[in-house]
């Protein structure tokens, strides 16, 4: 099938840029094709091969701007990915990274995670799962070393477990990976999230390496308490976890008991964390360092929070309880906020508090999440490390 684009989308997509959005497109299909489909300018020239889909961000990918979509296309983009990503198969202190990244690698709708000799892949809409089989055979070829794959429904639709595994050797639950020498228990058949965030590996590291060592350390939107381990193992004096979900207690516990650190120095806290920034003030605790990565998007009984209009507020709220010469870990993964502009948010609610402040560092993606130059969109993470003086 041929589909024709406008005249600004042709320029765009000849450059490289590979999301398709529904502006895009002259006349939109009504039902999408299952198919790959062939994207051509006003006159009919070829542009690029990709697809259509229903999607939480565009209306499909482009996906080859030469060859046709074939197994041999899906083979190469794997080669590529894993020729990239040596370093981290050689790393004998991480067994657990991306494998391939969406469209960074060359196939928006779909990542794939190792989880030591295991794989995860991830559909983000029902056209590229359609192509499930092609596309896990090719992996195979390629990947020949993992023993198992399981894989993730992240799109809408009826009759789809969000969690199964796909082929050879099951897991071990929990499956313990390693990384940055720390020991962290996953899961791989549990709903869409298996324990961990990769993204965040470099942060953690700081931590491991003692950025928070002998200091108090408050994790909010603890999850499974991942960064307060890495800080525990880094030599922070205690932890604080706070998660308003009711599993993050014995997730967080446990992660911290594989890797046997001892308990009482470590506090976990069932509570919304907005009700916890007044609990703590109300209290009069106090931390040196405080970590925020709340998901882009959170609801409760009393509350709505999104990251452009209220990640401000975790910041003020933050400094309120901070230690003299604290520090805040400041993260998002909002992909619709730019690096210049989280920055300037977070900037804003630090002189709103009249406080001196030093951005000491700035992360984004590590290296195996791989970002397509033409779509820096796709670079979502953005973390500062900031030095604060009231």
């Amino acid at each position: 099938m041929k589909i024709q684009v406008t005249k600004q989308a042709a320029a765009k997509f000849r450059s490289g840029y590979p999301l398709i959005q529904e502006e895009d497109i002259r006349n939109v299909p009504q039902n999408f094709p299952e198919d790959w489909v062939e994207f051509t300018d006003g006159s009919g020239q070829f542009i690029a091969h990709g697809y259509l889909a229903k999607q939480n961000k565009g209306i499909g990918w482009l996906l080859s701007w030469e060859e046709k979509i074939t197994a041999a296309f899906f083979e190469e983009l794997f080669q590529e990915a894993k020729a990239v990503r040596q370093a981290y198969e050689l790393d004998e202190q991480t067994s657990a990274y991306r494998l391939f990244n969406g469209e960074g690698d060359g196939i928006g709708g779909l990542t794939i995670d190792r989880y030591n000799e295991y794989a995860v892949f991830s559909w983000y809409n029902e056209t590229i799962y359609t192509h499930r089989e092609l596309i896990v055979n090719s992996f195979k070829k390629v990947f020949g070393e993992i023993v198992g794959a399981y894989e993730k429904i992240r799109f809408q639709a009826k009759g789809f477990s969000e969690s199964q595994f796909i082929y050879g050797k099951e897991a071990d639950e929990p499956l313990l990976i390693i990384e940055n020498g720390v020991t962290y228990a996953t899961y791989l058949n549990e709903g869409l999230m298996t324990g961990i965030f990769l993204d965040q590996k470099e942060v953690r590291n700081e931590l491991i390496n003692g950025y928070a060592c002998g200091k108090s350390m408050l994790n909010m939107f603890s999850y499974t308490g991942a960064f307060s381990v890495a800080a525990a193992m880094g030599g922070a004096s205690e932890t604080t976890s706070v998660d308003l979900a009711k599993r993050s207690f014995s997730k967080t516990t446990e992660q911290f008991e594989v890797n046997q650190l001892p308990t009482a120095q470590q506090k976990i806290v069932v509570m919304d964390v907005f009700e916890y920034f007044k609990y703590a003030k109300r209290k009069e605790l106090t931390y040196e360092c405080i970590v925020l990565d709340p998901p882009s998007f959170a609801r409760n009984k009393k509350k709505v929070f999104t990251v452009a209009k209220n990640y401000g507020e975790l910041i003020e709220q933050s400094v309120d309880i901070l230690s003299d010469k604290g520090s805040i870990i400041a993260s998002t993964n909002a992909a619709n906020i730019s690096l210049e502009r989280f920055r300037k948010m977070v900037e804003l609610a630090l002189k709103e508090k009249n406080v001196s402040y030093k951005i000491e560092k700035i992360y984004q993606l590590p290296a195996d999440f791989k970002v397509n130059p033409h779509f820096p969109e796709g670079s979502y993470l953005k973390v500062l490390f900031l030095k604060i003086e009231k």
